[in-house]
C-alpha cells in the first residue's frame, strides 16, 4: 500500500471528519504551502523526526505548529533521556517512515514509533497536516491527536518564533 493510501487508512481508524487536500509538489514545503493556499503557520502542523545519539538510536516524531520551533536541544533532548539530539536526515526520517520531507505526516507513523505534540497544536480549531507525499496534505481537527497510537501532548515541546 503506497504512503497516501496508508495516510487514509489511518484516518479513517481515527473516526474524525477530515478533508484531503491536493498540493503542488512545488509547493509542499511549510511557507510556500500557506502562502499559496492562504493558511497561516498556526495552522500548519509540521512532524519533525528526532534521533536521539546513543548507541542504539532513539527516534520520536514530534508535530509542532509553523509559527514555532522544536525545542530539540532542550524539551526533546530531555524527553529522550539523550545528551545530543538532532534532526533525522531526509534519509534517515524517508527510511524510518517512509515519507518524504514536506509531506511527513503523524498519521501513518511506523508501529511503536512515539509521537510528542506540541500543546499549541491543540489549540487550533483545524490544521493542516502533511499526507504523507508532497502532493497530498489533510485538513482535521487537532483532535485526531487523541486517536493516534503512541501519542502524547507536551507542554513546550516548541518555542514561538520570536
Amino acid at each position: 500500500m503506497d504512503i497516501e493510501a496508508q495516510v487514509k487508512t489511518a484516518l479513517d481508524a481515527t473516526g474524525v471528519e477530515y478533508e484531503l487536500l491536493p498540493c503542488d509538489p512545488n509547493f509542499a514545503d511549510t511557507a510556500a504551502f500557506c502562502e499559496k493556499y492562504g493558511y497561516t503557520p498556526e495552522q500548519s502542523v509540521n512532524t519533525i523526526v528526532v534521533v536521539g545519539k546513543v548507541d542504539p538510536r532513539v527516534y520520536v516524531a514530534c508535530a509542532v505548529t509553523a509559527a514555532t520551533r522544536l525545542d530539540v536541544n532542550g524539551a526533546v533532548r530531555r524527553r529522550l533521556g539523550v545528551k545530543k539530539a538532532s534532526f533525522a536526515s531526509a534519509d534517515e526520517t524517508r527510511e524510518l517512515t517512509g515519507m518524504m520531507i514536506s509531506g511527513v505526516t503523524a498519521l501513518a507513523l511506523p508501529e511503536g514509533l512515539a509521537l510528542w505534540v506540541d500543546a499549541a497544536v491543540m489549540d487550533q480549531e483545524r490544521v493542516i497536516l502533511g499526507g504523507g507525499s508532497r502532493s497530498m496534505k489533510v485538513l482535521v481537527t487537532p483532535h485526531v491527536f487523541d486517536r493516534l497510537p503512541n501519542t502524547e501532548v507536551v507542554d513546550s515541546l516548541a518555542n514561538p518564533i520570536a
